[in-house]
């Protein structure tokens, strides 16, 4: 019986090409600032990165909704969509519990 928490390495991972490309550009903004901003701050400089490394992206799209196949009026905006098919959302923490 396999633990429930076996290696990460075990995984398989979608988009995993475009997801390494997209934490190491959170970890070069990470690098520079360090914590302690807004989070539009990082919303900012996470987009420079993702123009620099070539990474497509969308900032702030407004995304319909829509419920039970009837679109509602309010819409998704999520921090980025990149190569048409990833969401990207921010979170400006000091730490994490469990």
């Amino acid at each position: 019986m396999k633990d429930k928490n076996h290696n990460i390495q075990d995984k398989e991972f979608i988009f995993k090409d475009e997801g390494y490309r997209i934490i190491g550009a959170c970890f070069e903004v990470y690098k520079e600032l360090g914590n302690g901003y807004l989070e539009s701050v990082y919303l900012e400089c996470l987009a420079i990165e993702f123009k620099n490394g070539e990474i497509p992206f969308k900032q702030q799209p407004q995304l319909r909704i829509n419920y039970k196949e009837q679109p509602i009026s309010q819409y998704y905006v999520p921090d980025f969509i990149c190569f048409d098919k990833i969401i990207v959302e921010l979170k400006a923490i000091s730490n994490i519990c469990d």
